[in-house]
């Protein structure tokens, strides 16, 4: 079956499938959460440009993650709606799964390539006639909640996604998976292959977080009931992971034992995951590759263009325009009215206790003196999606909304998703990074608010100090000492935000303008290459995707 409506560039021959939990494509395609998505989706466009031969695996989410709305007080309420995409091709083939010992069907439906100029993604679902309504649920939504759903879709992904590219005869030299939660494919491929180290040879991964949700851990005996290990016996699977028999069972680590090259997604995140994964007897090598964002989906070409033209009252007067049409979808959610004029700071991303959406208001009687300032004005805005069920999230969205009602020039949105982050990256002056330091992995929003001429104030973590050079192209918090405890963090890092802000930011937009786009211009330039996803999607194939494992047996020789 052909799937690429494109001649294959012959520098990436190799077929590649790209399996990933989520792919954030377009708005009206609701099957995303966040950061790994966005991700996902931009590699996706990039290959499309590179005219590589990738196919995308992920899954039809009948639901989505979840859609945002407001209770009567405007707080946040989590909803869920079923989708329907008619522009999906229902591709003839049908595959079965065994879950639970139980056989579930899955459907597959395809993104073709020139919809939204994307590499062919091939969706898959369980929510059809031939299934009984538990089995249907379980690609009913994102990121479900219940370890045994979670799981479920876990086989379905990896399991699955397997069947259905050997249905359509779709040959696969190497499989890449984005994060562990495709998984159970290598125990689909060890049926196929029949020994540890030839298996390593066409397995790629990619880690994305230091944090314990995204390094899923279940019980061994649990996931073997499940069929996450494709009915293995246990000797067999111990032989896959290294002859280990924890009865507790690590995604990442699972991953990391069976692929033949892993990528942490910054340089910093290099170093953190192999500290962390330092024990683990038998992983492969983990190198950096840091993550990027496809330039010519987020960009405005307008502000490009005046920037390439050297037209600095055009890159201003269109920087106001695109503030303009933010501050429509202000007054539109909260009755607010902001001013184009006036710094606009945003803070907008997955709202995560470790992510610090609140350390602004840390010392609330400076908080209030920065709002409210009538000689230098600020105006910020905050959007995000806390997980659906994470209570201590879903609060601190709600505070943040309580404190906005007593002030005309602080803004909380909702249905933050692809075209929201849109607007928010074009239309805001400072884009502002806040996570505990080494705990950010890559954090990939303030590239694509780069491009658009918003400066981007983070902490030094993740992928800004690649890229940043303090007051020339960003504005960065100095580091602290990670060990300290999270309070005393929290307290230096509001004191040297603050600082910056009322000292440096603040001033250089209201005093110095000519300044201020000078820096603006330094970040839109200074972004460009390294961090444009074209560049990634050749690593992906230089690094990984053609990078030649050597076996144990070839070590001895």
């Amino acid at each position: 079956m052909k799937l690429h409506s494109y001649d294959i560039n012959q520098k990436f021959t190799t077929s590649i499938a790209y399996f990933s939990m989520e792919f954030a494509i377009d708005q009206s395609l609701k099957i995303y959460s966040g950061g790994l998505g966005f991700l996902s989706g931009s590699h996706m466009r990039s290959a499309y440009d590179l005219k590589q031969n990738i196919v995308g695996i992920g899954i039809l989410w009948s639901f989505g993650y979840y859609d945002q709305v407001r209770n009567e007080d405007r707080t946040l309420r989590p909803q869920y709606t079923r989708k329907f995409y008619y522009f999906l091709e229902e591709l003839d083939v049908k595959v079965n799964v065994k879950i639970q010992n139980k056989d579930v069907v899955i459907k597959a439906f395809l993104l073709h390539p020139d919809i939204f100029g994307t590499a062919p993604i091939i969706l898959l679902s369980t929510d059809i006639d031939e299934n009984d309504y538990l089995s249907r649920t379980i690609t009913h939504k994102l990121y479900e909640e219940n370890e045994r759903t979670r799981v479920a879709q876990e086989i379905v992904l990896g399991i699955g996604g397997v069947r259905v590219l050997e249905a359509i005869n779709r040959k696969i030299d190497v499989y890449h998976m984005n994060e562990g939660h495709a998984l159970p494919l290598i125990y689909e491929l060890y049926g196929r292959f029949k020994d540890v180290e030839t298996l390593r040879e066409h397995v790629v991964f990619t880690t994305h977080t230091p944090e314990a949700a995204g390094n899923e851990i279940h019980d061994f005996t649990f996931l073997r009931e499940m069929g996450f290990f494709n009915g293995l016996d246990p000797q067999s699977i111990h032989t896959i992971n290294g002859n280990k028999s924890d009865e507790k069972f690590n995604l990442t680590v699972g991953a990391l034992r069976t692929s033949k090259i892993a990528n942490a997604v910054s340089k910093i995140h290099q170093k953190v995951a192999s500290e962390m994964w330092a024990d683990v007897a038998n992983r492969c090598e983990i190198i950096s590759l840091t993550n990027a964002q496809n330039k010519k989906y987020w960009t405005d070409k307008t502000l490009l263009r005046a920037l390439d033209e050297h037209e600095d009252y055009e890159l201003v007067a269109r920087k106001k325009h695109l503030k303009k049409m933010l501050f429509d979808e202000v007054v539109d959610q909260t009755g607010k009215m902001f001013d184009p004029e006036i710094l606009t700071i945003v803070w907008a991303r997955r709202f995560a206790e470790y992510k610090r959406p609140g350390l602004l208001k840390y010392d609330m009687d400076r908080f209030l003196k920065l709002v409210e300032n009538k000689d230098m004005p600020v105006q910020i805005i905050w959007a995000g999606k806390p997980y659906p069920t994470d209570h201590g999230a879903i609060d601190m969205f709600n505070e943040l909304i309580y404190i906005g009602h007593k002030h005309k020039n602080i803004a909380v949105l909702i249905e933050y998703e692809l075209s929201l982050s849109k607007l928010l990256k074009q239309g805001s002056d400072i884009w502002l990074n806040t996570p505990r330091i080494t705990r950010e992995a890559c954090g990939t929003s303030g590239m694509t608010a780069s491009m658009n001429g918003s400066i981007h104030f983070s902490i030094n973590d993740g992928w800004h100090p690649e890229f940043a050079r303090d007051g020339r192209n960003a504005f960065t918090i100095p580091e602290v000492d990670h060990n300290l405890n999270v309070s005393e963090q929290d307290k230096i890092d509001n004191k040297n935000m603050m600082d910056i802000l009322e000292s440096v930011i603040v001033p250089t937009y209201y005093d110095d303008p000519d300044k201020w786009i000078k820096i603006m211009k330094n970040a839109m330039t200074e972004i460009d290459l390294e961090f444009d996803s074209g560049r990634l999607a050749k690593e992906y194939y230089e690094l990984m995707y053609d990078y030649r494992y050597v076996r144990k047996d070839e070590e001895i020789k």
